[in-house]
C-alpha cells in the first residue's frame, strides 16, 4: 500500500464513521428524516413495503453499515467492497440532507447547497476509492490476459501436436517403406 493510500483512506473514512455515529445516536430523528424518502420508495417498489415501512430500523442499518464500511476503508480491509457501500450510504444521505434542509433564507438556500456539494464529492471519492486496486490487476484485467494466455498456450501445443503427428507419420510411412519395400 502506498503511503497516499495508507494516508488517504482513513481520511476519508473519518467523515462517514462521525456522520454514522452521529445518525445513529439519533436514529429517531434520522428516521423522520428518511421517512418521506423511504415512503416514495414503497411507492414506486411495492415489493419493499416491508422494509420501507420500517424507518427506525432502515436509519440503524444505514448507519451501522456506513460506520462498518468506513471502518474497513480505513483498515485497508475489503476496500473496494467498503467503498461501493459507502457510496450507497452516502447517496442515501445526500438525498435525505437535500430534502430535509431548511430553505427558506437565502442563507439557507446556501448552506444546502453547500452541503449537497460537500456530500456529492465523497460520493464521488468513494466512487474512485472503489474501483483502485491498490496497483494490482483488477479482476477485468486477469481474466483478459488469462484468456490470452490460454489462447497462446492453445497454439502452442497444436503445434507441438502437429510435430509430434508429422514425426509420428514419417514413422509409420518409414515402417511401411521397409515392410512393403519401396
Amino acid at each position: 500500500m502506498t503511503i497516499v493510500r495508507f494516508v488517504a483512506r482513513p481520511l476519508l473514512a473519518s467523515s462517514f464513521i462521525a456522520s454514522g455515529v452521529d445518525r445513529l445516536k439519533n436514529s429517531a430523528n434520522t428516521a423522520e428524516q428518511l421517512r418521506p424518502v423511504l415512503e416514495r420508495a414503497g411507492k414506486t417498489v411495492p415489493s419493499a413495503k416491508p422494509v420501507t415501512s420500517n424507518a427506525p430500523m432502515v436509519a440503524k442499518v444505514v448507519s451501522g453499515t456506513q460506520i462498518g464500511a468506513a471502518v474497513l476503508l480505513a483498515i485497508g480491509k475489503l476496500s473496494r467492497f467498503a467503498a461501493t457501500l459507502l457510496v450507497a450510504t452516502s447517496a442515501l444521505n445526500a438525498i435525505v440532507e437535500y430534502r430535509s434542509a431548511e430553505s427558506a433564507t437565502k442563507e439557507d438556500k446556501t448552506r444546502r447547497r453547500n452541503q449537497l456539494l460537500k456530500n456529492v464529492s465523497l460520493v464521488g471519492a468513494v466512487l474512485i476509492a472503489s474501483v483502485d486496486t491498490n496497483g494490482r490487476p483488477g479482476l477485468a484485467w486477469r481474466a483478459e490476459h488469462f484468456a490470452s494466455d490460454t489462447r497462446k498456450n492453445a497454439k502452442s501445443l497444436s503445434k507441438d501436436a502437429r510435430k509430434q503427428l508429422h514425426k509420428a507419420d514419417k514413422g509409420v510411412r518409414s515402417t511401411a517403406t521397409d515392410v512393403f519395400g519401396s
